[in-house]
């Protein structure tokens, strides 16, 4: 298998005309079962819209041929989508004797990103095209500039208007779509700049060196000018790692983010890797296929982590790091504080999961694992100080993870066996049937006796918690679970940490409460304790809110 590193993305060098464009369904469907194709008929479905339209283009990106999008929002929220692509052909299509163009914008599944020899690799959760998005509009218009010449046509609820017609000259190339949600069709038809912001710098990131631009003619600058906002990274994913430590005050633990980058001719597969280290104690791993968020993983975080553990493992023995530190390391303990991100093109992904974004294909796992060892060792090699630096922090991760491991013991030994050991300020109540209780969790003992004297001791449970709690965020596990605050919650509440599946999940077979209320005051720092017993739960008692215990009272 032969690697070799890719500067430039440069890959559909094959034909793309009008018989490039392979029809496998029609559209009939979409219409009637929209949420089906792109997901919902809510806020993500209607942006899913503009999502389609731009992957096209980005697709035109990959293949080399463009360097310039632009996404307009109109002031009645159509969307106009513009690239300096090579245009969609136009000429007819030999097979269903109609122009390429028509068909592209009337068959499902029709694109040049089905016919191997046009692009290499396409973007799409979905996969669905343009068409789709025509079919969920009430008007779209699509113009193409190709061949020197200037082609429209027009479609309504899908179907076309008229015929594709030559209406000029031009000496640019691209095409223009501009698109009018169907109201008919949509719960939701207003667009959040927001949310289109996010996707477009993400892809900005994802694609480097392309230029997308963002304009929303419903809102005005203080001069008078439209808003407007541009997307352009030179760095590509090592300026996305860079930007998400800077946005969340991460601070560096290593000077410089490394790059990886690598292609395996025999599967045309494209490895990217941005990584770094920090202060967190946290993992924060985003990984893409063809700039498809998997949020669930797959094979190719797989590889990503293997080589991570084998080759700082390697290192750290080689240099008897862990060997003095007297400690036995675990693969987690190599990712606390870790931020990276993965990003592969495949031609065939092979999506998986509950919400299909898991990678599935097998050849992706070792063609990661090969580049990103040869560049990691390469690496700690010519840096010693910083592979010190690493491997101290992975010492520490597994110092306190032998720590919480001993903490939650005790947090698990002292719940179970001590029956009548519940925290000395909770005011429980007489009823024992889980379903019928309530715990109140109040701020400090005034705010308890208030709670006690107003409650129904039948079935109302009150634990006063002193101040402020742990901000579980930015603590370090041991600590969490060595908090008195923190235990007293557990403790109360009947739960243990570690199940048979999961050392580490809740385990809520003796939940003693099924409404767990969190009531603070009505100020600045009521609002700050809930937020912190809130971030507490999510984290470490997430079972709870999952399943419709977790409630916040609204005191006047």
């Amino acid at each position: 298998m032969s690697i070799e590193t890719q500067e430039v993305l440069d890959l559909a060098k094959g034909n793309y005309g009008a018989d490039s464009i392979q029809v496998l369904e029609g559209l009939e469907a979409v219409r009637k079962r929209p949420a089906m194709y792109i997901g919902d008929i809510g806020t993500k479905g209607l942006h899913h819209l503009v999502y389609e339209v731009v992957d096209n283009s980005i697709d035109e990106a990959l293949a080399g041929y463009c360097k310039n999008i632009s996404v307009t929002i109109h002031e009645d929220n159509s969307v106009t989508v513009t690239d300096d692509g090579r245009g969609i052909p136009t000429a007819m299509h030999t097979k269903e004797k109609r122009s390429a163009l028509e068909v592209v914008m009337t068959v499902l599944h029709a694109g040049g990103k089905f016919d191997k020899g046009s692009y290499k690799v396409s973007g799409g959760l979905h996969g669905v095209g343009v068409s789709c998005v025509n079919a969920l509009s009430s008007t779209l218009h699509v113009t193409v500039k190709r061949e020197g010449k200037l082609f429209e046509q027009e479609y309504h609820c899908g179907a076309p208007a008229y015929k594709v017609r030559e209406i000029g000259e031009s000496t640019e190339t691209g095409t223009t779509v501009r698109f009018w949600p169907d109201t008919s069709i949509f719960q939701e038809t207003v667009y959040q700049k927001d949310i289109l912001e996010g996707r477009l710098r993400e892809l900005s990131y994802l694609n480097r060196k392309i230029r997308i631009t963002l304009a929303d003619l419903r809102e005005l600058n203080e001069d008078g000018s439209y808003y407007t906002n541009t997307f352009y990274s030179e760095g590509g994913i090592v300026e996305f790692v860079e930007m998400l430590d800077k946005s969340a005050n991460r601070v560096a633990l290593i000077p410089k983010t490394l790059s990886v980058e690598g292609h395996d001719e025999a599967s045309n597969v494209m490895v990217e890797v941005a990584l770094t280290y920090n202060s967190d104690y946290k993992e924060h791993i985003f990984s893409y296929v063809n700039n498809i968020n998997t949020v669930e993983g797959g094979t190719h975080v797989t590889g990503f982590r293997r080589a991570l553990t084998r080759i700082f493992k390697t290192y750290g023995d080689k240099e008897g790091l862990f060997e003095r530190a007297k400690v036995e390391v675990e693969g987690d303990d190599f990712r606390e504080g870790l931020s990276a991100i993965i990003s592969v093109k495949v031609p065939e992904p092979q999506f998986e999961g509950q919400t299909k974004t898991k990678l599935g294909n097998s050849e992706v796992s070792g063609v990661v694992e090969t580049t990103v060892s040869r560049v990691l060792q390469a690496y700690l090699e010519e840096n010693p100080k910083d592979a010190k630096n690493i491997i101290s922090k992975v010492v520490l991760a597994a110092q306190a993870r032998v720590a919480a491991k001993k903490a939650r013991e005790l947090v698990q030994r002292k719940t179970v066996l001590t029956g009548g050991g519940l925290p000395g300020k909770l005011a429980d109540c007489s009823e024992r049937d889980p379903i019928k209780c309530e715990l109140y969790l109040v701020e400090g003992d005034s705010a308890g006796g208030t709670a006690k004297q107003g409650r129904d001791r039948n079935f109302q449970a009150i634990l006063p918690l002193r101040g402020k709690i742990l901000n579980v965020e930015k603590a370090m596990e041991h600590k969490i679970y060595e908090n008195e605050e923190i235990r007293n919650m557990y403790t109360a509440l009947g739960v243990t940490v570690g199940t048979v599946d999961d050392i580490k999940a809740l385990n809520i077979s003796k939940l003693r409460y099924h409404k767990l209320i969190i009531m603070t005051d009505a100020d600045v720092d009521g609002s700050h304790i809930a937020t912190l017993i809130l971030t507490f739960i999510y984290r470490y008692m997430k079972e709870l809110v999952e399943q419709g215990y977790v409630f916040i009272a609204q005191p006047p």
